[in-house]
């Protein structure tokens, strides 16, 4: 376990890791493209500068394993926000100011001692932005971008913020991967599981609703991998998130348009775009604006898809669903997105966080297609009950996909329910 650094080893900190950069500079080495070059650079120039030490009047460097992280964190890594992306139990970090930088573990907030300048966080931010190719000024205050691990990094700069630049990076849960460990974490029970993965192979269009780190995509990426290896999938984002295992792929994101204001590609481009790339299905990260009318055209086509939405309930869902589409202009009317919305949705997954910072799913409800004043209709798959999801009375509909694809629904859901709603 390496010990913590002398505070009179700062200096001789600082005289490896400005070596360490003049090497990276004259051999034109990329950190963050090549950090295995540049941990080996850092052992290099941490063993050499305690030979030095040795004979030479020079600071002493303490603990080397210590130093060896703190140059390579400092040189190919994010600095002192290192160490937070590194940790496991961290799941987003935030940057309210210079000296006030908060973590969030099991959805609770925690205040660190990390303490950085202006100029750190500037930095930081420009490091994060390079591989991303986005950019940050007056004209664009605010970015989204991904970082190499993954993570999702949101910045906005003053003076939309009042003082300092406001700092977001919401870290991807890449251990749930799949249902079953979905399942293995808590989020929900296995036969609620197994209902899902086989309703994604029947190719019933799903979407997941949820609030804000519910976990909505984490559970898009798990539906994902229940997809058949068979079909060719097209994923379109905002900014890179989701980790599609399929092997036949492509992902897509937007682009922020460039210093003469031009080049932006937005959603409702991507969504067009992708049903010319002869999908089998199509994956969107999340809904927010009039892209969900774009979306509603493809699934009222016969493509089976998915996508995320916030919302405070599977109910609250749809309506949202019935919403969005009316931004696109005034020619759309609900009397149009009402109806589409009912026979395009045909499962609602609401996910939520709990009082401990746990993320389960509250609901499943199915879309049944009807509409009663302007209503659409929904049953309860399952629900919580309890502070337990359970088996409720309602059924998916399109039975005959489930039938076409090899699956008994009966023995699935249990035939009670079923007969029930073949009466």
């Amino acid at each position: 376990m390496s010990t913590p650094l002398r505070a009179g080893s700062s200096s001789a900190l600082s005289i490896v890791e400005g070596e360490v950069r003049e090497l990276v500079r004259r051999r034109g080495i990329d950190p963050i493209a090549e950090p295995d070059v540049v941990a080996r650079l850092v052992d290099e120039v941490v063993g050499d500068y305690r030979d030095r030490s040795i004979t030479a009047a020079l600071p002493p460097l303490g603990d080397a394993v210590t130093a060896t992280r703190a140059v390579l964190d400092a040189v190919a890594g994010f600095g002192p926000l290192q160490p937070l992306l590194d940790d496991a139990s961290v799941e987003e970090i935030w940057i309210n100011e210079p000296g006030r930088v908060f973590v969030a573990r099991n959805g609770r907030s925690e205040l660190t001692t990390v303490i950085l300048s202006g100029e750190q966080v500037a930095e930081l931010v420009e490091r994060m932005l390079r591989p991303a190719g986005r950019r940050l000024d007056l004209s664009t205050p605010f970015v989204d971008a991904m970082l190499p691990d993954g993570s999702r990094l949101h910045v906005v700069i003053p003076n939309i913020t009042r003082r300092h630049m406001a700092v977001n990076i919401r870290k991807f849960a890449v251990g749930l991967r799949s249902l079953d460990e979905l399942v293995t974490a808590g989020s929900l029970t296995a036969h609620a599981a197994r209902f899902l993965e086989a309703s994604v192979v029947a190719g019933l269009n799903v979407l997941v609703a949820g609030g804000t780190q519910a976990g909505k995509t984490t559970m898009l990426n798990a539906l994902c991998g229940a997809i058949p290896a068979r079909e060719r999938v097209v994923s379109v984002e905002e900014v890179f998130e989701l980790s599609l295992r399929a092997p036949d792929v492509v992902a897509m994101q937007t682009r922020q348009s460039n210093l003469e204001g031009t080049g932006e590609i937005p959603l409702r481009r991507l969504i067009k775009e992708a049903l010319r790339m002869r999908p089998s299905r199509i994956v969107v990260g999340e809904v927010r604006q009039e892209e969900c009318l774009d979306l509603l055209i493809a699934l009222n086509s016969g493509l089976p898809g998915m996508c995320t939405l916030h919302a405070n309930s599977a109910r609250e869902a749809l309506v949202k669903m019935c919403t969005l589409p009316l931004l696109a202009g005034e020619n759309v009317s609900a009397a149009f997105v009402v109806p589409t919305v009912a026979t395009s949705v045909d499962l609602v997954v609401h996910l939520g966080m709990d009082a401990s910072g746990h993320r389960r799913v509250r609901e499943i409800a199915a879309v049944s297609g009807r509409v009663e004043g302007d209503v659409i209709e929904a049953a309860e798959i399952f629900a919580t009950r309890n502070g337990r999801l359970e088996r409720g009375d309602g059924f998916p509909p399109h039975g005959d996909r489930y039938e076409a694809a090899g699956i008994d629904l009966a023995r699935l859901l249990g035939h009670r329910e079923l007969r029930a709603a073949e009466a």
